[in-house]
């Protein structure tokens, strides 16, 4: 008989990029937004899985995510990670959440895609 392992959670940078849809609470004239965002899972499509569907509940249209990682994956490739956003995703992880860590309103058709 296997033992089951326990589960091991980690902690992934996303940013989600959201269009428009009524009741979003973006700002008026705002086109969508980049969305910062630390959530815990035990690999990365599970984070974002979990994402994506937080995200609807919300009334969001999440249309395109990007994973930045674990924050050891994170410092490996030598970024700053300041004592904030670590406490972020402490409490991602502590909690079994998915924070929105950071907002960014895109105005106009140049600010509709991530650079």
């Amino acid at each position: 008989m296997e033992k089951k392992k326990p589960s091991r959670q980690q902690v992934y940078t996303l940013v989600v990029q959201i269009g428009r849809k009524e009741g979003d609470g973006l700002p008026e004239g705002a086109t969508g937004a980049a969305l910062m965002i630390y959530a815990s899972g035990v690999d990365e499509a599970e984070a974002v899985r979990e994402t994506v569907a937080i995200l609807k509940q919300a009334d969001t249209a999440p249309l395109d995510v990007t994973g930045y990682g674990t924050l050891a994956e994170r410092e490996s490739e030598g970024h700053d990670i300041p004592d904030e956003e670590r406490g972020l995703m402490q409490r991602a992880l502590d909690e079994n959440a998915v924070i929105v860590a950071q907002m960014t309103p895109f105005f106009g058709e140049e600010d509709a895609t991530i650079h």
